[in-house]
């Protein structure tokens, strides 16, 4: 027989104390209440955002739905931009480095110079599917980030023509964007405001998407472009939940860029575009030209901490960008004509400037200076296409419109790679392009006007 229980020598493992009891009772309070504070502040955010979104008719229009996507779009954007530049850029050589975006960048501009003329009236004949057309470009890319994910792990050949792919259906939601837009404005909300209010969801996507991009690219290039992925899916599924009136092109026209077709655009909206189409180049020559630039030959002091700075000079042009769209309201004040041409000068003096005094302040100032005109002088050009096109052919309008820009834009990268990595010489070329390019507008603002088409 076993030992009897009650005479047993060792006694059984004592209750809690009502100390230990107490502590755990308020650790479990301490981590419901952190939870709590926690939910309610996501819950808060949450509201807010929704409201802003909703905000003087967004909500019934159905415009909310657009703010949300291009939100995500920027949020892909920049996860695939962050993953691109640790993959292109970092990891080779300054001179393989510029050859291998200098090809990305022809391979980009060559499709779009052949198929530029023609997404317009692919638009307008695809019109009653532009929600799906939104929706390809997001599928589009969630794919070949998946791919690109698999790629960049194998040295494979598929980089290039993944990455290309990525940039092409980037652009083409930029155009097909602009076109549905006029399609969900609200009465009460004008389109420069309506077009300011997505500009600032795409900076906050942004922004809330880099440092999560980040983050998972410091375990691989491959984990940012999974998360990129994620961001287009959800992209995807925003895209086709668009409202049916995205689709309707009812009375719409269809414009040309020129003034030798049939219904060409007033000199107005000719001078807005040129001076627009201006400023994306320079934008994209600054993007491409001091990133190489930083990287090879850094300012004193900074040689052992490139991408910061590179961040600094680079990166103050999207502050000076979204400085420009909060300053979109004081356009009711000023003429979105002046303020395109004003814009344009702008620019032109302060790469003059730089080119002569190059110096980290001075290259600071240009990012803030060339972000702040593209921004406000978009805002002015779609004010006066809002002004100056009938309804019937504004969309196709806005659609053109951003094709053109878009390609100044890799125009722009491409002289910025071509050129010598020498600071005086490479922006002392940039003045002097825009020097010529003012001349060209302000001669065209000065030319007799043309009769209005009706």
């Amino acid at each position: 027989m076993g030992p009897d229980p009650r005479t047993s020598t060792s006694d059984p493992d004592p209750p809690p104390s009502g100390r230990s009891r107490r502590a755990t009772s308020a650790s479990a309070r301490g981590v419901r209440r952190a939870g709590s504070a926690t939910g309610r502040a996501a819950g808060f955010t949450l509201r807010q955002a929704r409201r802003a979104t909703h905000a003087e008719g967004a909500g019934d229009s159905g415009l909310f739905r657009l703010i949300e996507l291009h939100a995500f779009n920027a949020a892909g954007d920049a996860a695939l931009a962050i993953s691109l530049a640790g993959t292109l850029f970092f990891q080779v050589p300054t001179e393989q480095a510029r050859g291998q975006v200098a090809l990305f960048l022809g391979l980009t501009m060559l499709p779009f110079t052949i198929v530029a003329p023609l997404i317009g009236p692919f638009l307008d004949r695809f019109s009653h599917g532009r929600r799906w057309a939104i929706g390809s470009t997001m599928a589009l890319r969630a794919f070949l980030c998946w791919v690109l994910a698999g790629a960049v792990t194998g040295d494979s050949v598929a980089t290039f023509p993944a990455a290309l792919g990525c940039l092409v259906a980037s652009k083409a939601y930029g155009v097909t964007r602009a076109a549905a837009v006029p399609r969900v404005l609200p009465h009460q909300l004008g389109l420069v405001k309506a077009n300011s209010r997505i500009s600032l969801a795409g900076v906050a996507g942004a922004a809330i998407s880099a440092p999560v991009a980040v983050g998972a690219s410091s375990f691989g290039a491959e984990w940012s472009l999974r998360y990129a992925f994620l961001v287009f899916v959800g992209a995807t599924i925003l895209a086709i939940l668009l409202p049916p009136q995205v689709d309707q092109t009812q009375g719409e026209e269809r414009v040309a860029l020129t003034g030798r077709r049939k219904l060409p655009l007033p000199r107005s909206v000719v001078i807005g575009l040129r001076s627009n189409a201006g400023l994306r180049m320079l934008s994209g020559f600054l993007t491409m030209f001091m990133a190489f630039l930083l990287r090879e030959q850094p300012f004193p002091g900074w040689e052992d901490r490139t991408t910061l700075l590179m961040g600094l000079v680079i990166g103050s042009a999207g502050l000076g960008s979204t400085v420009g769209i909060f300053l979109g309201s004081l356009l009711k004040a000023v003429r979105p004509q002046v303020t395109v041409i004003a814009m344009l000068l702008t620019d032109t003096l302060v790469v003059t400037l730089v080119a002569v005094f190059y110096s980290l302040p001075t290259a600071v100032l240009l990012g803030l200076t060339v972000g702040l005109a593209q921004s406000l002088g978009k805002l002015s050009l779609d004010a006066i296409i809002q002004s100056e096109i009938p309804e019937r052919r504004r969309a196709s309008a806005f659609a053109r419109s951003e094709t053109l820009l878009q390609l100044s834009w890799v125009v722009g990268g491409f002289i910025g790679i071509g050129l010598p990595l020498v600071p005086q010489l490479g922006l002392g070329v940039a003045a002097a392009i825009l020097v010529a390019w003012c001349a060209w507008v302000l001669l065209a603002a000065r030319a007799p006007a043309r009769p209005r088409q009706p």
